[in-house]
């Protein structure tokens, strides 16, 4: 078992490093950037906007939909805040060096507007079921936006996608989170991972089957408590050690040109893999270009998709720049960079050296498993809609409980399989999802430019509905 385990891990790491990541080089950020050109920076003008739409000002009771454009941001939230605000960033940083953090951060910014796109179009192309629940994402703008475009190809493309959001949610949204609590658990507690797995697997299954209103209950709970906690215990390092924080600001910049991964290298592979590093980690974190957040976006109560559009270009800037940059500032702020631990074992230590001048390095376990845990166990929950999305996309309605039960066996296979493996395989199927989203998206923007003139040409674009 364990040789085959060891040639699939191999043609994975083959693609990703020959394959996939250059892909992803090629169209994630110059896709970004184009949009974000295309539009005048839409997701930077209407910034204020964008919180006022998320704070109700515009929501009407009558409006169609399954939730609010609060909890639709909370749980496609709590699907990016994962590990890879924890580990994730531990694990660009240990690879690509504290440059790698710079890359994530013009991935988020750029992936805000990227975000805006295809959650708009999520919202224009989604469509309402029988027992009065939406169905949206890219495989439907997809199959009804190109079908001008592609003919038949369009639905191809489609299915690739949602195939590829089937494989993406047992990865990203299962495997690495269930792996990465099993693993602190295992660290910090000395519980057996087989254990943890089960344990986790089965409050999964309870939570899911209550679909995306029960998810969303959950999460619009969970992701602001777990926010304001892991903010907390990274501030009080910041007002510890301020002289720190200006070298660590520094180091990102300069890093980010020259490549010192902690891994090691020449000067110019350095640099490629802090570039690819940042890139891919940025990726995983907020999923901006990765067409996932179109899914749970796709069902906000809202007359118009652009408004939607707009919150969901929130989630990079709280994800991304916001709360990955308080992982990476405690890491290199604390020299545990320089340690050469992998994954959640970096990100504990610099919480035990930042807090070790109050005496409380005892805490930093504590604080990192519990952290993790509510991150890991709100992006699994939160992905299994996505993967029914795309299931009942391929296969009907009576695909979805079937799809619950094989999730929540891939919860236990990714608490018991290697960190290596898990992670490869994620950053493989996040590029099947991508790529085919970011042609789509390319192709649909004279649409999105409609939907952008038609909302703002509106008078009253901004008025507060009474």
């Amino acid at each position: 078992m364990s040789d085959i385990l060891g040639h699939i891990q191999t043609v994975i790491e083959w693609y990703n490093e020959f394959v996939g990541g250059y892909l992803l080089l090629a169209l994630l950020l110059p896709t970004g950037i184009y949009f974000a050109f295309k539009f005048r920076f839409l997701h930077v003008r209407m910034f204020g906007h964008s919180f006022a739409i998320l704070a109700g000002r515009f929501s009407r009771k009558d409006d169609h939909g399954d939730v609010s454009p609060f909890k639709a941001l909370t749980t496609a939230l709590s699907a990016t805040v994962g590990t890879g605000n924890i580990v994730g960033v531990a694990l660009a940083i240990y690879l690509g060096g504290p440059g790698a953090i710079f890359w994530m951060w013009v991935t988020g910014f750029f992936g805000m507007m990227l975000k805006l796109v295809e959650c708009t179009l999520g919202l224009k192309y989604r469509k309402f079921n029988k027992d009065g629940t939406v169905s949206g994402g890219p495989m439907y703008y997809m199959e009804y936006g190109l079908k001008d475009k592609l003919g038949k190809h369009a639905k191809t493309l489609a299915i690739i996608f949602a195939t590829a959001a089937v494989l993406c949610s047992m990865g990203t949204g299962n495997m690495a989170q269930s792996n990465s609590m099993t693993d602190v658990l295992n660290t910090s507690y000395g519980f057996p991972t087989w254990i943890s797995g089960l344990v986790i697997a089965g409050l999964v299954l309870l939570i899911v089957v209550g679909g995306l209103k029960r998810i969303a209950e959950v999460t619009s709970r969970l992701v602001p408590v777990m926010a304001a906690f892991y903010f907390l215990a990274a501030m009080t390092i910041f007002l510890l050690h301020l002289e720190w924080l200006g070298p660590a600001f520094r180091l990102i910049f300069t890093d980010a040109f020259t490549g010192t991964a902690a891994a090691g290298g020449f000067v110019g592979s350095a640099f490629i893999l802090t570039l690819t590093m940042g890139i891919r980690r940025g990726l995983f974190s907020n999923e901006a270009g990765q067409g996932s957040a179109a899914m749970a976006h796709s069902a906000a109560k809202t007359p118009y998709p652009i408004r939607e559009g707009l919150v969901a270009s929130l989630e990079p800037f709280i994800d991304t720049l916001f709360i990955c940059t308080l992982t990476a500032l405690v890491i290199i702020m604390t020299g545990a960079w320089e340690s050469g631990i992998q994954g959640v074992g970096m990100t504990v230590l610099a919480f035990e050296l930042g807090l070790a001048e109050i005496n409380l390095g005892y805490l930093a376990s504590h604080i990192i498993a519990l952290g993790l845990l509510l991150f890991a166990f709100s992006t699994i929950i939160s992905w299994s809609y996505y993967g029914t999305r795309a299931a009942q996309y391929l296969f009907g309605d009576k695909a979805i409980t079937p799809y619950y039960y094989v999730y929540a066996v891939f919860v236990f296979l990714g608490a018991i399989w290697g960190i290596d493996l898990v992670w490869s395989f994620v950053d493989m199927v996040i590029t099947f999802m991508t790529i085919p989203n970011l042609i789509a998206i390319l192709l649909l923007a004279p649409v999105m430019k409609k939907e952008i003139n038609a909302y703002f040409s509106m008078p009253d674009y901004n008025k507060r509905v009474k």
